[in-house]
């Protein structure tokens, strides 16, 4: 197997492989530049040294061109989102003055990540709020999505060739 950078020459084959899988989402813009990371694996023969090696990272194996069989057999896309952090003082002011002091935040933040190129922003609330806090949030055009599990991977520094 050969893991490398993406190509506008991969489209057609990651259309078919997303056609495939029959979920139910548009395969996405991969032009999008906030797809900072587009790696595709192929079926090519890699050096038993590289083949041992399990860090995929930005190295020789990464970047060397696919062999002549080279079919696409996966990809691994990420794309830039916002996690958004509210920090408000629950012992400031009325509940209105705190509900205007969100809605500046809110407009203010949502201007700022917008010209920062960004396309989304996601929210995990605590459940001793989630109920009544979502609710606002919803009034604010926030979306609680069930549909889809998250899960969350911690990233630590990548192992590196010796």
């Amino acid at each position: 197997m050969l893991i490398r950078e993406y190509r506008e020459s991969d489209l057609q084959q990651l259309r078919a492989i997303h056609a495939a899988q029959g979920f139910d989402y548009a395969l996405p813009d991969l032009s999008n530049p906030l797809f900072v990371t587009k790696l595709v694996l192929t079926r090519g023969d890699v050096s038993s040294r590289e083949a041992a090696q399990h860090c995929a990272e930005k190295s020789a194996n990464v970047k060397a061109d696919a062999s002549a069989d080279g079919a696409i057999v996966g990809a691994a896309l990420l794309r830039l989102t916002a996690e958004a952090y509210l920090l408000l003082d629950p012992r400031a002011g009325t509940p209105s003055e705190r509900w205007q002091w969100l809605l500046a935040l809110h407009a203010a933040t949502e201007r700022d990540a917008w010209q920062r190129g960004l396309e989304d922003a996601h929210a995990w609330l605590p459940p001793p709020i989630a109920k009544k806090f979502g609710k606002r949030l919803a009034r604010l055009g926030w979306q609680r999505d069930d549909a889809w599990t998250p899960y969350c991977r911690k990233l630590s520094m990548p192992c590196s060739k010796s």
